[in-house]
């Protein structure tokens, strides 16, 4: 259909109460796509919505425009009946929409579609579903049959990626359809919006401000770090896998890398909570590779097929690279640690309190072990803090020890004042030391290193790591040298948007 053609593919979604409200998320969203769906049905009154539309009719944007004014019965917030929601989407139209958004259940109530407003717009008849999962989601395409030639669009709220994975394949083969759109919602579902885009599906959704669905990310991280847009056919997927992936800056640094040397990848977030759902969509996803996070890092190796030799020491993965089908893990914790502390710190013969003992713990262990410092090892797990220790030569602690120690280095290895947490995993009677590196990095300043301002120590911010360890990774996926100042940039640029 050639007006799917003149479509940005990642569409603003534009929701407010008021008509002030969406004419200004209106002018922002568009700044970044050129699609927008204006949700007509988040107006509090018709009195708004008339006043937006007049004002829509006398700027006429050069943009797509998609009206929706979907009844509550849909999901929307529309308290009208069927006819009242065709008014005011013939209303938009005669405003400048050229696209409008009619829900399944109006044509049903019709007994079939009728154009809203006839040779004028393009119709998408929609299908949502919320709140309960559906197994089969072909299955849902047989009530379209009501609406031949239009476009379909389907959203569905997903259970895991499973779900997701049947979901966007049915956006390959529109059948009677003029084209597919498919939306799988939920938190799980966040990456696979966008790779829906390279199994065909016509549209993704962004909201410039309000989320109007389960899982919807904002149209800022959509383009900004997603660079969602440039999603086609030939795209490769990688990600990043953790039950705060949708939090991580490593799609930002990420997919900055690729656009800089013209590699069509996308790095998205898997925020999954079954390790297995994420590992069995590997495949039909076509992942590439994949970073790994809390609290995956050790739990991944049972999915490998191989992991190289330091990865195996330290009993913890961060990266995995897949060749032939097959799953390669390794570790670029360890490298990245070392970057971070270079030219900083004097490892060697210094003592060092590391604080925490899981995936990252381990490689921070071992790489300041190797390295000839003596490390203490506190976790809220005793027997953690044993282990560790014991593997990397060094001695467990109790908290209550730390005052009356001294050390030559402090190093968080807990998400403990990831934003928004504002907690600081050690007070500031407890900094005895003269540096404190904290491998968080969101924010910039965590409340730890807040705390070590105060005190005049010297502080090391986690975004440090972060980039090192993130080249060690693009480099491992691509087997090119990687863009280390284009990835610090975008880092950084992404956290300070945070702060702002």
């Amino acid at each position: 259909m050639t007006k799917a053609k003149q479509l940005d593919r990642i569409c603003a979604v534009v929701a407010a109460e008021t008509a002030a409200e969406m004419q200004a998320q209106l002018r922002q969203g568009l700044r970044l796509t050129k699609t927008a769906e204006l949700r007509l049905d988040w107006l509090r009154s018709d009195g708004e919505r008339h006043r937006f539309l007049d004002w829509l009719k006398r700027r006429r944007f050069s943009a797509q425009l998609i009206a929706t004014c979907r009844r509550r019965e849909a999901g929307g917030r529309f308290r009208g009946d069927v006819e009242a929601e065709r008014r005011a989407l013939a209303a938009a139209v005669e405003a400048g929409c050229g696209w409008y958004d009619l829900e399944i259940e109006s044509v049903k109530a019709a007994g079939r579609f009728k154009p809203v407003a006839p040779a004028r717009a393009a119709a998408i008849v929609s299908l949502h579903r919320f709140g309960r999962a559906v197994s089969e989601p072909q299955k849902l395409l047989e009530r379209f049959q009501l609406a031949p030639g239009t476009i379909w669009k389907l959203a569905v709220e997903c259970r895991g990626l499973g779900d997701a994975v049947r979901l966007i394949r049915l956006a390959r083969k529109p059948g009677a359809a003029a084209g597919i759109i498919a939306v799988p919602m939920g938190r799980a579902a966040l990456a696979t919006r966008f790779l829906a885009l390279r199994e065909g599906s016509l549209l993704s959704y962004a909201a410039v401000s309000a989320r109007t669905a389960p899982g919807q990310p904002t149209l800022a991280t959509a383009v900004r770090e997603y660079h969602a847009e440039r999603v086609d056919r030939r795209t490769r997927a990688y990600g990043i896998l953790g039950n705060k992936a949708r939090h991580s800056v490593s799609p930002a640094m990420h997919n900055a890398a690729f656009a800089a040397e013209g590699i069509n990848a996308v790095y998205l977030p898997f925020q999954v909570e079954h390790l297995r759902d994420f590992v069995e969509a590997i495949e039909p996803l076509g992942i590439g590779g994949f970073s790994v996070t809390i609290p995956h890092k050790r739990a991944i190796l049972r999915h490998l097929d191989s992991c190289d030799s330091l990865a195996r020491r330290l009993g913890a993965v961060n990266t995995v690279v897949i060749r032939r089908g097959r799953r390669y893990g390794y570790n670029t914790d360890y490298a990245g640690v070392l970057a971070a502390l270079a030219g900083r710190v004097q490892l060697a013969g210094s003592r060092v309190l590391l604080v925490g003992a899981g995936g990252a713990a381990r490689a921070a262990a071992f790489a300041i072990a190797d390295s000839g410092a003596r490390v203490f090892v506190l976790a809220r797990r005793p027997a953690q803090a044993r282990e560790l220790a014991h593997l990397a030569g060094g001695k467990a602690v109790a908290r209550g020890e730390i005052r009356r120690r001294s050390f030559d280095l402090i190093v968080n290895a807990t998400p403990v004042g990831m934003a928004p947490d504002r907690a600081s995993p050690l007070g500031a009677s407890e900094l005895n030391a003269p540096v404190v590196f904290d491998m968080v990095y969101r924010p910039i300043e965590t409340p730890l290193l807040r705390l070590a301002a105060r005190r005049g120590l010297k502080r090391i911010s986690g975004v440090e790591m972060l980039v090192a360890q993130g080249v060690a990774q693009w480099e491992l996926w691509t087997g090119r040298p990687a863009p280390a100042q284009v990835m610090r940039r975008a880092v950084l640029e992404a956290l300070r948007r945070d702060e702002v």
